[in-house]
């Protein structure tokens, strides 16, 4: 036994027809299309309730610590002073001297 074929449907409609009448039809359909709207409404809000009170359940509950693979720290790198075409080391800074100071204000 599958599925109706096309004949089958036009007799059990000629049937509906006939004993409800081509006036009572659309009203029987609208009634169906209300049953199956407010039907899928019912189901949608059970569904948003539902997930709701899931995230509900997972607000509440405490969460494990997340634990992960141990990462390298990244090391900062000191910025070059100078670059020279030569491989000789920069020269360091020069400290003054106390007595520099007294030199150049006689002058």
């Amino acid at each position: 036994m599958g599925t109706p074929g096309p004949l089958e449907l036009f007799l059990i409609f000629l049937v509906v027809l006939l004993i409800f009448g081509a006036n009572k039809i659309p009203e029987i359909a609208r009634g169906i299309g209300k049953g199956i709207r407010e039907f899928k409404d019912a189901t949608n809000e059970i569904s948003r309730e539902l997930q709701a009170e899931d995230q509900r359940r997972q607000i509440d509950q405490p969460r494990p610590p997340q634990q992960g693979a141990p990462q390298a720290r990244q090391q900062q790198q000191e910025p070059v002073a100078r670059e020279s075409t030569d491989d000789a080391p920069p020269e360091p800074a020069r400290a003054d001297n106390p007595g520099d100071d007294a030199a150049s204000e006689s002058k």
